[in-house]
């Protein structure tokens, strides 16, 4: 249930609410808003009467939650959440565009292409060090060294890093380069990790698995909240379907649909949703049409010799392009995109 705290409740009720909560049985997160503070219960087995919480001085209204994810619903917190990062805001007025190599290959390909994206406006740099790979045979990633030359390409140019974590035991070592953790589509359902990251007080991007709901999306990103972790950014990455022309299907709709049950900032991955660099841009604007908070796409400075996901991956040309069709695109719906200026530089398309 959500608990409701009257604009003028005194810290000492807001305290009073809290402990007979947990007298109750429940775990207890605090939200506090602009005008006023909001109490989430969870948990099974209450040890008393819920009715008793609404008889409380300062408590304006007790809530009911009938969706199975009760932190990252709506109803536990009207307001969207925005994700602060020294500088950088996540989930507020500006699409943030997050971009660069699917893998670090090598200490030139990374800084050549953390060049170009933060050239053309992208604020997150983005790239893989242990890279889930469906065959044990393909390249997985130059683990940390990989890390340590995405930090330093994203220290050079001023930019946050965003690395997936593959498995718990990697939190360490990857909390110590990026800023933000990311969990691809494969480890959704990996709740063991999941508890962990919710222990961490680093946001994590969290994609939608390949065949998932957004029900069970949205229960993925309540293991983190549980954790206390309040800062999840979740990631539609396209969804097997019967199409086979297309790498998966990009679920479009999916943007307005979780912006309405959650609070939670809503990114797509337009590279991954579609497989192929051609429609990388289409899907993109439309995404941000549609009310994304943000992009993460892959790019390479020659992606036609990249050790993975070449196909998908856009020169810095085309980047560029996009980031300027984007522009156009963002005030029409009342949002801004990084409006640094933008010099040509001769790459090619």
């Amino acid at each position: 249930m959500v608990v409701v705290m009257g604009e003028r409740a005194t810290e000492e009720q807001i305290q009073r609410v809290v402990a007979q909560l947990v007298e109750m049985g429940y775990d207890v997160h605090r939200s506090t808003g602009a005008t006023r503070t909001v109490i989430g219960a969870v948990g099974g087995g209450p040890k008393g009467d819920p009715r008793l919480v609404e008889m409380l001085d300062g408590v304006a209204e007790v809530v009911r939650i009938s969706e199975p994810y009760k932190l990252a619903s709506r109803t536990f917190k009207r307001d969207d959440t925005i994700i602060t990062i020294d500088d950088l805001r996540i989930g507020g007025d500006e699409v943030i565009v997050m971009a660069g190599p699917c893998s670090a290959e090598s200490e030139e390909q990374v800084m050549g292409t953390a060049a170009a994206v933060k050239r053309a406006g992208a604020k997150v740099l983005r790239g893989g060090a242990f890279k889930p790979r469906s065959s044990p045979y393909s390249f997985q990633g130059l683990g940390e060294e990989g890390l340590r030359l995405l930090r330093a390409a994203a220290d050079q140019h001023n930019m946050k890093l965003v690395t997936e974590v593959m498995d718990a035991s990697q939190i360490e070592v990857v909390g110590r380069y990026a800023h933000i953790y990311q969990v691809g589509a494969r480890n959704m359902q990996n709740y063991s990790l999941l508890r962990e990251l919710g222990r961490t007080r680093r946001p994590v991007l969290l994609k939608r698995g390949i065949s998932a709901t957004i029900e069970e999306w949205l229960l993925s990103a309540e293991y983190v909240l549980a954790g206390g972790n309040m800062d999840v950014i979740l990631c539609e990455r396209g969804i097997r379907t019967f199409e086979s022309y297309t790498r998966n299907t990009l679920d479009i709709s999916a943007i307005p649909v979780v912006r309405h049950l959650s609070h939670l900032p809503v990114f797509v991955d337009p590279s991954h949703g579609t497989g192929r660099r051609d429609k990388v841009a289409p899907m993109a604007r439309a995404a941000v049409a549609a009310g994304a908070d943000g992009l993460i796409i892959e790019v390479h400075c020659d992606p036609d010799h990249a050790m993975s996901d070449g196909a998908q991956s856009m020169f810095p040309g085309q980047f560029e392009q996009l980031m300027a069709e984007l522009r156009i695109i963002a005030p029409a719906i009342g949002r801004s995109i990084c409006l640094e200026p933008v010099a040509r530089r001769g790459w090619g398309f």
